[in-house]
């Protein structure tokens, strides 16, 4: 087992936070309270600074071993901190897939993890359904399910935490599951510009409840998303496994690609094209697994980019991309986003054992682009697949202005 020794600058205060639990895992509120005396002092005097020392050959990858000694960093975090030089062994910068062996000394330098005090604020917030126990969500695009380092407000969690205060009739708060984290009763995410239906626990036995589901692939999860490129064949399924991009360059470390190695990881989405027109696809997508990045990345490396999903290949879409609207139309963005909207979540009510299925119409933004299409260019329509799960006349509105 590998022993950790005491967190390195010995010639800090006695008031000095112990960083490493008894277990041999860092502490994150340590960490937390050590980054605030920091700030206190003004200035940054190594007390984040941890070392462990091997006391047995482990022929263990470094970024392996620090997510296990470092929960609440992920492996990219990790591997980003290792690229960075945050990380020595035996007092040299190593990579990640550096292995460790008998008497390595490991010293890293632990950034904060976000406040796990929620501040609430009031942000304009669309629910489907509450009770006590759940709460469920058409969110908008363009924001974040929770805080990170990044992003300390502006979330979502901050948004149902001034909820709770002013604005619920069943009242409660999140769970408290995730909360060391600042993730109190995120079930699950979507990205910052995908929008639609989520759904958060309120209470740390609906949150295991749910998560089993989710764990379990009980749970159904249709997509809507609108592609460049014609799909052929018009409905399939994607199984590739993906993992962390192999690149630690800023603009690339934050994506992930198809990987066939021991960092990939299962992943399958069936997909339906539900309409075609020339040069673009609606189509429906069934997630089996939930992989970050997973719809967005199976469609690109199957060569049909989400409109508007620029990490991945994707482009911006204006009028005048779309044709029949002459020279005024230059410039008139349809949508800038990733046109991939959550359209519909089944779920078992994890208290009364009812089988719950909430769906929420298009964005403004993606149900315009839908409606140019069908406008504008040659020979679009439906596909003809039958028994599809999202009827696409309510979860499309109508059409509201010029097309």
């Amino acid at each position: 087992m590998s022993l950790p020794a005491e967190p390195g600058d010995r010639g800090a205060e006695s008031s000095k936070p112990e960083l490493i639990k008894s277990g041999g895992n860092v502490d994150a509120e340590a960490v937390r309270a050590a980054a605030e005396l920091e700030s206190e002092q003004g200035e940054d005097d190594g007390l984040r600074r941890v070392t462990f020392q091997l006391s047995r050959d482990l022929n263990k990858r470094l970024d392996k071993y620090l997510t296990d000694r470092i929960p609440f960093m992920s492996r990219t975090q990790l591997q980003r901190l290792i690229s960075e030089g945050g990380v020595l062994v035996n007092d040299r910068r190593p990579k990640a897939s550096t292995a460790l062996r008998l008497g390595d000394r490991v010293e890293v330098v632990v950034p904060p993890p976000p406040s796990s005090e929620i501040q609430p604020e009031e942000i304009p917030i669309e629910v489907l359904f509450e009770d006590e126990h759940v709460l469920v969500l058409n969110k908008t695009p363009d924001i974040i399910v929770h805080p990170a380092r990044s992003h300390l407000s502006g979330t979502l969690v901050n948004a149902l935490a001034w909820h709770f205060a002013h604005a619920s009739d069943a009242g409660g708060a999140l769970s408290t599951v995730g909360k060391e984290h600042a993730r109190p009763g995120v079930v699950h995410r979507l990205d910052r510009k995908t929008s639609g239906v989520i759904v958060f626990a309120k209470t740390d036995e609906a949150h295991w409840k749910i998560g089993r589901q989710f764990e379990k692939r009980t749970v159904e999860k249709r997509y809507l998303a609108v592609v460049h490129g014609s799909m052929e064949p018009i409905a399939g399924v994607i199984d590739l496994p993906l993992g962390p991009h192999t690149s630690t360059m800023k603009g690339l470390r934050e994506k992930y690609i198809v990987r066939h190695d021991d960092l990939g990881k299962a992943s399958l989405t069936f997909y339906r094209a539900r309409e075609q027109y020339e040069g673009f696809t609606l189509v429906e997508l069934e997630l089996r697994t939930g992989r970050t990045h997973q719809i967005r990345v199976h469609l690109s490396h199957s060569g049909w980019p989400i409109v508007g999903d620029d990490m991945y290949g994707g482009q911006a879409v204006s009028l005048a991309d779309i044709g029949g609207m002459g020279e005024r139309a230059v410039g008139d963005v349809v949508i800038d986003r990733q046109a991939l909207h959550a359209a519909l979540l089944s779920f078992t009510h994890p208290m009364s054992g009812e089988r719950m299925t909430f769906s929420a119409a298009l964005p403004e933004d993606m149900a315009r682009l839908v409606h140019v299409l069908r406008a504008r260019l040659p020979g679009a329509g439906q596909t003809g697949l039958d028994n599809s799960t999202l009827d696409l006349s309510k979860i499309v509105p109508e059409a509201n202005g010029e097309t």
